[in-house]
């Protein structure tokens, strides 16, 4: 049971240049992106559509297919198989279950810490679409 490897489903959502971001009660100083762990039959559009719901209380918008990170889940260490689906929010977002906070983020805030996955994988990938911090010089 040590060596299985997490799996997590995950939303990018980008606005006005910026990734959101949540926090868990568990953890309110990591933050990383809102989604979960996927039920039993679950696919992976289905984890997201609950997650989102459950967790911010609203409704993603198209989902694309965004990346597959593999690195060590931020707070549980263990190694972690993240989906990441790019996608646009229906409703405004609110921290609900075990969320702890949410923040809007370009990547260069120095007190704000990430989730090695966010930091090392995502980050850069958005930067180079020309995603985040888009509405800004550079």
């Amino acid at each position: 049971m040590d060596h299985e490897v997490m799996r997590v489903v995950a939303a990018a959502v980008v606005e006005d240049g910026k990734l959101l971001v949540v926090s868990k009660q568990a953890a309110p100083d990591v933050f990383y992106i809102p989604g979960g762990k996927p039920e039993p039959g679950e696919q992976a559009e289905e984890t997201l559509q609950r997650e989102l719901r459950e967790e911010l209380g609203v409704v993603p918008g198209a989902l694309e297919h965004l990346a597959v990170v593999e690195e060590i889940a931020a707070l549980e260490r263990v190694p972690m198989h993240l989906t990441v689906f790019s996608t646009t929010l229906i409703g405004e977002p609110v921290p609900a279950a075990e969320l702890a906070a949410l923040r809007w983020t370009d990547g260069k805030d120095p007190d704000l810490r990430l989730a090695p996955a966010v930091e090392h994988h995502l980050l850069p990938l958005l930067r180079s679409r020309g995603v985040l911090g888009a509405h800004g010089v550079g």
